[in-house]
């Protein structure tokens, strides 16, 4: 398994509207495995496998973006204040180790709330649980700040990729994940494997509402629209069963409806009748809200047909965001037999 690959990709910072690194080093990675790579207006990175004369149009959806923030103002003092790009929950961002990306290069900081530290807090100060608009990111460079960092740069977590047994443990799993599979299931495919038509589109700005999802797939306008993503796996202490969504070790999860879209029926048969014949495991999924780029897909032009396909993580959102590694080969697999049946 690639995992160095999925490493490079999660450390590599990108949030929405900034993906152009991540990009980088996904066509420098795919240069020998597509017929035709390209970059549309919105930076999705369009990637396609010719297929034989009439048949299906296949696009598979991984956005490249990561949650972050970008910076909204600097203080006289060299504070920076932000504005996050994704869903934050506040609680996950005290004390944390963080990157500010500028033009010039990025720089190590740390972000805390504002406010009393524990030595001269009160009780009650305690309790209070910060807003994201209270936290700032401190660089250490004082009043020297504002000549190297500007309103519109962005900051990302800073924290080192793991391998944890059998599970992998970084930020920006969601969905460096989903980049790893785009790539490592075409890498999977047999070379004479030449049915469908497929596209692999590495999207940008999901985080903040499938932006690039939705013009690239109009420019595709797929027959099979396949969004891959993370999703919930909460089989962890005091989460109820019914809520747990994913268990890790598994399978892959068939991602059957959340806030964005509802699944094919016919495709969740033909992804089942798959995974059945090639033993590979997996769970039906649902999510309660939330959404993900097949959407896009199912949407765009006059429709498509559509399916989510996505690996249970734990802890999403946070930088000790874990998958299992079985989970992920069970994804690759899975796609790269399902385009092989086309």
């Amino acid at each position: 398994m690639n995992i160095d690959l999925l490493k490079r990709l999660c450390e590599t910072p990108g949030v929405p509207g900034n993906e152009e690194r991540v990009r980088a080093l996904i066509e420098a990675e795919v240069k020998d495995l597509f017929d035709e790579v390209s970059t549309d207006p919105m930076g999705s990175l369009h990637c396609v496998r010719k297929g034989r004369d009439g048949a299906p149009r296949v696009m598979l959806l991984c956005h490249m973006d990561e949650i972050g923030f970008f910076v909204s103002h600097i203080t006289d003092k060299g504070f920076l204040y932000l504005q996050p790009a994704g869903g934050f929950d506040p609680r996950n961002l005290f004390s944390r180790r963080v990157l500010v990306c500028t033009d010039e290069g990025d720089l190590k900081a740390v972000m805390n709330p504002g406010g009393k530290p524990i030595h001269i807090s009160s009780p009650e100060d305690r309790k209070k649980v910060p807003e994201v608009a209270e936290f700032f990111v401190d660089t250490g460079l004082g009043e020297a700040a504002k000549d190297k960092i500007r309103v519109g740069d962005y900051v990302v977590m800073d924290e080192p990729f793991l391998e944890l047994g059998d599970k992998v443990v970084s930020k920006a799993l969601d969905n460096r994940i989903a980049c790893w599979l785009g790539i490592e299931a075409v890498r999977a495919l047999k070379d004479d494997a030449r049915g469908a038509e497929v596209h692999v589109v590495f999207t940008t700005q999901e985080e903040v509402g499938l932006r690039g999802a939705r013009t690239a797939a109009y420019k595709v306008r797929p027959d099979i629209g396949i969004g891959i993503d993370v999703t919930l796996s909460c089989d962890t202490p005091g989460v109820p069963e019914q809520d747990r969504t994913t268990v890790q070790g598994e399978g892959f999860g068939l991602h059957l409806r959340d806030g964005s879209f509802i699944a094919d029926k016919a495709l969740v048969a033909a992804f089942e009748a798959v995974a059945k014949e090639k033993n590979i495991p997996y769970q039906r999924t649902m999510l309660r809200s939330g959404g993900q780029d097949g959407a896009a897909a199912q949407q765009a032009a006059a429709g498509a047909r559509a399916i989510g396909i996505t690996v249970g993580t734990r802890y999403i959102h946070t930088v000790t965001e874990m998958a299992h590694k079985s989970d992920l080969a069970a994804a690759r697999d899975v796609l790269a037999a399902y385009l092989e049946s086309l």
